[in-house]
């Protein structure tokens, strides 16, 4: 029997059914068949099929082909979009044609993202919801450019992924389609035939914005962020301001153990604005800083594991929640940090790891692909799509959360492709040295877009090494980083501050020897969640002697950090002393602030936020040598340390630590000018749990006998003071 013109072919309809089509669109959908219009669907379990324009127009019935495949003549003088009455004995219902709908993304896409200059890949990739040729839906794109099929599968087709497969766009190797009536909330994944034509495990969406609760690891559909956001005030704030002479303090947070239900459970974004805020404000911190938020399968990896780069964890509610939290920190004066891990992804099936079959994301050769410390696939810095996915999702947490900075994880581990590695185990540059040059340029990339995309957002790089010019500009030679973690000075200092004062005077230069490199870089100086697990023991337990000898330490340690030129970092629990060493699994210690020696950590640690934030001298040269000058930096045998902070306009604040037991009086000490100094500060005072020593509240600095000038004071025992001049 001969075909009605304009009939599919039988092997047509046969790889359609099978899911087998390389080329789905030249099939299904709206097509001309001599002067008029046919169309042909896929419906599994519909027995008629009635086609309509949007407009609800008949547009003609369809016959079945085969079981799920319909076709027939169209009643419509020009190509339309169409939604389909299906029947069965069960009932009826309409599908959208995603077959009958033009592409979404233009040419001019296709140009930025082959060039990979593309800064707005998130508004294109992944699941979107828009107004298109007439219909509401979502619009799915997804690069996966050496896969055969790539289809959308999800509760609203069965997860059957013959239903909506994708079209390819060969010039960039991104698959789209638009699937109209979809609304939000929907569980989905790529269904992703590979070019062998094995079948992979099913693929959460590397641009989902929305991720289902773990152990669950679908993506979901997300209608755009809503939010009538109130911060313009902070915002503008640090788009002008020079954060190098700002006060930063930054308190560093994993969300899921801060605080918890009394259940156990975890606190919903809005139930941590409702404590976390006040709490930091009252402490008297600049920023929150939390560990990862982006989606991650595993509760102990931190999040420093994610699947899900551009989606909050649903862990604590709803992405709205967190964009409310970031308002209402920002209304109290308060930024956000997250730490960003694009170092390295975990190797779960659903995630990025042979995305389409292949080495996508990750670098093919294990010896630069794989991670051997924490057994996670590398980022391949050398393509220009993961570079472009890395630097896009940077700006996708400054532009859509308002987030006002990014602690970069691992750096290190990104510079070095010898990195953990042994002689064999890694491949030279193209120059033959260890320098990992391919992440080089992805960093100083990030940086420039950022800094330059919004000026007011903070790039800190975790960097463990001496790599040059990490916080310069990328104009000059530099990583362009805002920001570099110190960890020189919290390691020489915790290995000072373990050590029994007996024997410190042999280690005097634990505490000189930062300042030799204090202003190459602009640093933070971090007491982070890495010195406090682990078996490392709390930073209290750290500390050398008695129970009243490690607090006393704590404290005289915390003030001389917050008197040492650098921005600050202090992990949660540490302001109040946190006994035991902090785990994932449960809340901090917070009954003991029933106790003193714990409030008085506690108050001590608002003081010197209080004090760095209203004395510019403390804060407004973090990162300029003219902002320190020693006083005393070579009394080993007394293990005392005395400088001055300056700021131009400003009173100079002197620091004086003593990290004995033993009190010091009538200690000399040179000051940079004759007159009355205030003491502002005194870690042995009663109030934070001190032997109350001090010097009455001030000290006279004069020229004695023609020397220099100098005061003479009484140096609690394990303690550090502060002094303002007092012209």
């Amino acid at each position: 029997m001969r075909k009605p013109h304009g009939s599919a072919a039988d092997s047509d309809i046969a790889a359609i059914v099978a899911g087998a089509h390389a080329d789905p669109f030249a099939v299904l959908g709206v097509h001309e068949a001599g002067r008029g219009f046919v169309a042909r669907c896929f419906i599994p379990h519909a027995e008629t099929v009635t086609a309509f324009t949007l407009d609800g127009t008949l547009a003609g019935e369809l016959g079945r082909r085969h079981e799920g495949f319909f076709e027939g003549r169209l009643d419509i003088r020009e190509r339309l979009p169409l939604r389909y009455r299906a029947r069965n004995q069960g009932g009826e219902w309409w599908v959208g044609d995603p077959y009958s709908f033009g592409p979404v993304l233009g040419p001019m896409d296709d140009y930025y993202i082959s060039e990979g200059s593309h800064l707005r890949l998130f508004d294109k990739l992944g699941a979107h919801l828009i107004h298109h040729e007439g219909a509401s839906g979502f619009n799915f794109a997804v690069w996966a450019p050496n896969a055969k099929r790539v289809s959308v599968v999800g509760d609203f087709n069965e997860w059957d992924g013959r239903r909506h497969t994708m079209r390819h766009r060969h010039d960039t190797g991104i698959w789209e389609v638009f699937i109209p009536d979809l609304g939000p909330g929907h569980p989905y994944k790529y269904e992703i035939v590979g070019a062998d034509s094995e079948l992979l495990p099913l693929k959460a969406d590397p641009y989902a914005t929305r991720s289902e609760l773990r152990p669950a690891t679908a993506s979901l559909t997300a209608a755009p962020l809503s939010r009538e956001w109130g911060d313009d005030a902070h915002r503008a704030f640090w788009r002008d301001a020079d954060h190098r002479r700002c006060p930063i303090s930054i308190y560093e947070v994993h969300a899921g153990s801060w605080q918890r239900h009394d259940d156990g459970s975890f606190l919903s974004w809005d139930e941590l604005a409702d404590r976390l805020i006040p709490y930091a404000v009252d402490c008297g911190f600049t920023h929150i800083e939390f560990l990862p938020i982006s989606e991650h399968p595993y509760d102990p990896s931190w999040g420093y594991q994610t699947t899900g780069l551009y989606a909050p964890t649903a862990r604590f509610g709803e992405p709205e929640g967190f964009a409310r939290f970031v308002d209402g920190a920002h209304r109290a004066g308060l930024g956000v940090i997250l730490d960003w891990v694009p170092a390295h992804f975990p190797v779960d099936e659903h995630g990025l790891v042979l995305f389409d079959g292949t080495a996508l994301y990750e670098h093919a050769d294990p010896r630069k692909g794989f991670h051997p410390d924490w057994q996670t696939a590398i980022y391949n810095f050398g393509r220009r799509e993961v570079i472009s996915f890395l630097v896009n999702n940077a700006l996708y947490w400054a532009e859509t959360y308002h987030v006002d900075g990014l602690r970069v994880d691992a750096v290190a581990s990104m510079l070095y492709l010898d990195y953990s590695r042994k002689a064999g185990e890694w491949i030279p540059n193209e120059e033959g040295g260890r320098e990992n040059l391919e992440a080089v340029r992805f960093l100083q990339a990030m940086n420039t877009a950022v800094y330059g995309q919004h000026p007011g957002v903070m790039t800190i790089a975790e960097e463990s090494t001496s790599w040059p010019k990490v916080s310069q500009p990328v104009h000059e030679g530099g990583l362009g980083f805002g920001f570099k973690w110190n960890m020189g000075f919290m390691h020489d200092t915790l290995e000072y501050l373990a050590r029994a004062p007996i024997h410190r005077k042999y280690h005097h230069n634990d505490l000189t020897f930062g300042l030799l490199y204090a202003f190459s870089e602009n640093f933070v100086l971090p007491l982070s969640h890495d010195e406090v697990v682990h078996g490392k023991g709390s930073l209290l337990e750290k500390m050398s002697g008695d129970d009243w000898q490690k607090f006393a330490n704590l404290r005289a340690y915390y003030a001389f950090m917050w008197g040492y030129p650098g921005k600050k970092l202090l992990f949660m629990g540490q302001e109040f002393a946190q006994r035991s060493e902090w785990s994932e699994a449960r809340a901090l210690d917070w009954h003991l602030l029933d106790y003193e020696p714990h409030r008085g950590m506690h108050r001590l640690v608002r003081d010197l936020n209080r004090l760095y934030r209203s004395h510019p001298a403390l804060h407004g040269r973090d990162c300029e040598p003219e902002g320190f000058s020693w006083m005393i930096a070579d009394d080993k045998e007394n293990s005392v340390f005395a400088w001055v902070r300056h700021c131009p306009g400003a009173k100079p604040v002197a620091v004086v630590s003593n990290f004995t037991p033993v009190p010091r009086e009538n200690y000399d000490v040179p000051l940079p000018a004759a007159g009355r100094w205030r003491e502002i500060l005194n870690t042995d005072a009663s109030a934070y749990g001190g032997s109350g020593k001090g010097n009455g509240g001030a000290v006279e600095a004069a020229s004695r006998k023609g020397k220099a000038v100098s005061a003479t004071m009484l140096l609690p025992p394990l303690a550090t003071l502060m002094f303002e001049f007092e012209p």
